[in-house]
């Protein structure tokens, strides 16, 4: 599990993110909310299928070719609890929904644009975070 300071990464990582959703709001027209640009894949709208695939493949692809280019091999860690993992995701799908949107459609795109209902979002996405750490480090 990733639990050391990484600023220098952790700019780029930022940096790179800002500029795919600066990037695909000029090539596209279109906001980078992950759970946006997946879902409209299960709709008939095969038109504008084309950047949606090409953005979540540099999703799944990039870490490989961040260990191409470092040699580092990012650590993470994932439950093997499948209960866990599927209350997880409809707890994610169950937040998307009654939210109008993901942490990277509102933080970084939302937020940018200085969307009020954005920042709400945003600043309860760090809220809901920061307890949850806590509760998880601290409580259970």
């Amino acid at each position: 599990m990733i639990t050391e300071f990484t600023p220098v990464f952790s700019f780029l990582g930022g940096i790179l993110i800002g500029v795919s959703a600066l990037l695909l709001m000029l090539s596209a027209g279109r906001i980078a909310g992950v759970s946006g640009i997946l879902g409209g894949l299960f709709g008939f709208r095969f038109a504008d299928a084309w950047w949606r695939i090409a953005f979540l493949a540099g999703l799944i692809l990039s870490p490989y070719l961040f260990r191409k280019l470092t040699g580092i091999i990012p650590e993470f860690a994932v439950t093997s609890n499948v209960e866990l993992l599927v209350v997880g995701g409809l707890l994610v799908g169950f937040g998307v929904t009654i939210g109008s949107g993901c942490t990277s459609g509102h933080g970084v795109c939302g937020v940018a644009r200085l969307s009020k209902r954005s920042i709400v979002a945003t600043i309860l996405f760090m809220v809901s975070a920061i307890v949850t750490v806590f509760i998880l480090r601290h409580v259970v």
